[in-house]
């Protein structure tokens, strides 16, 4: 088999910058390196000597597309070293806005990134010429999640309204009214979104992945439960690093996560959904069954419609919580510092966000430690394509490519939020 090179300046239709290599020899892929190059930001290190009370507005610039995860992990993870909990309504309205980073953040995935891969499309711009009722559908159902996001968070990019201990301004019954007649549509647009989506035509492509989640007793997780995994993991928050390691790569620099004394994970919809299926609303279980899913799921590719399921799921669970919602007495719970470490975890629409930080008694924080989803999918990537590469190489180099960079936009990879893609190299000996 010919030497070959294939060169992709960017990896189209994912966040951030990065490339693929791949070395295939005697038809077998040799070596993949997932190349993240996009600068490392140090956040970590900007955190540092700062007030608990600062971190959530520093770590919501952390991404655009899910600064809600950041906000919520960070959050936590302060008020577990303060030796605090928030309930009651100011949870519910946490979970509010959660649901609405679900929603705009995997509706665009599954509109605007991921569909062109299954209907042929060089991006959603191409699409919209042939079905523009569909792009429009996804562009109003993305405005319904960052609805949510301005009227909760003050607004829809890096939301300002969110603190330790709560909120700074809460609405009232009445200003959270027009948002359920909004959702109301966006649930019905969801359930539709999940039926377009299971008529994709799919790559028949499974592995025996670790999938690893937040499981919580009562629902389907976004802000808290114990990690849990399908190999027998089941840990408090606090327990991550005891479980989890990340290491440096000469070839990115983004860290790679993987477990102690193991290997790679799998985190995000697929691995949120086999963990939990049982805790989805029934609207949103049959919708899954109507699309051809069961409890367990382990083809990537079908992430498409798992994202969708998560949608309708989010927007469901919206209505629930507006419908049941009460203003509480304060917008926020007092917080007093205290020397003491905090753990945080919450589901990130592309997975687990894990936050660490060690505060002294004035509250200052003086070390912390942010693990993004896209850091403890990377291996997974990697081995994905090592073993899904094979079945494509008679494809023109093209075709191959595409197949590849569908393969790594099963995973909705944030790269920025990683580096603390796609130029694809391929060599064919």
């Amino acid at each position: 088999m010919p030497s070959k090179t294939i060169k992709v300046d960017y990896l189209a239709r994912v966040e951030g910058e990065g490339a693929l290599y791949v070395r295939i020899k005697d038809r077998t892929v040799t070596d993949v390196k997932l190349k993240i190059f996009e600068p490392p930001r140090f956040f970590e290190a900007l955190l540092r000597g700062r007030q608990f009370t600062e971190a959530p507005d520093i770590t919501a610039r952390i991404c655009g597309i899910c600064p809600v995860a950041y906000q919520m992990s960070t959050v936590h993870a302060m008020e577990q070293a303060c030796g605090i909990t928030v309930d009651g309504p100011l949870r519910a309205l946490r979970r509010l806005l959660y649901c609405g980073e679900w929603i705009e953040s995997h509706t665009l995935h599954v509109y605007m990134l991921h569909a062109p891969d299954f209907l042929g499309y060089d991006s959603a711009i191409h699409m919209a010429k042939d079905h523009p009722e569909i792009v429009q559908r996804g562009l109003q159902l993305k405005k319904a999640g960052n609805e949510i996001l301005t009227l909760l968070g003050g607004r829809e990019v890096h939301p300002i309204n969110v603190r330790v201990g709560g909120f700074y301004r809460v609405p009232s019954k009445r200003e959270l009214a027009p948002l359920a007649e909004r959702l109301k549509w966006a649930r019905e647009a969801a359930l539709a979104t999940v039926q377009w989506v299971a008529g994709f035509s799919f790559p028949d492509f499974t592995r025996d992945y670790e999938f690893v989640a937040l499981r919580h007793p009562d629902e389907y997780p976004f802000n808290e439960g114990r990690l849990v995994s399908n190999k027998g993991l089941d840990i408090a928050v606090s327990a991550y690093d005891e479980h989890f390691v990340e290491e440096q790569v000469p070839y990115s620099n983004a860290l790679h996560s993987r477990r102690k004394g193991g290997g790679a994970y799998f985190a995000g919809p697929l691995a949120r959904y086999n963990l939990n299926y049982d805790k989805l609303s029934p609207l949103a279980q049959e919708a899954a069954r109507q699309a051809g899913l069961g409890p367990v799921c382990q083809n990537p590719f079908h992430s498409i419609i798992v994202r969708s399921v998560e949608i309708l799921y989010a927007c469901d669970e919206a209505l629930r919580l507006i419908e049941a919602y009460e203003m509480p007495d304060a917008p926020a719970v007092a917080v007093t510092p205290r020397s003491a470490t905090g753990y945080g975890c919450t589901e990130a629409p592309r997975g687990l966000l894990y936050h660490r930080y060690r505060l002294d008694a004035q509250g200052q924080i003086l070390d912390a430690k942010i693990v993004p989803p896209t850091s403890q999918n990377q291996k997974t990537i990697e081995e994905d394509l090592y073993a899904f590469i094979p079945h494509y190489l008679d494809l023109p180099q093209p075709a191959l490519t595409w197949r590849c960079e569908q393969a790594i936009r099963n995973y909705d990879p944030c790269i920025s939020c990683a580096t603390h893609f796609l130029r694809l190299t391929l060599e064919r000996e």
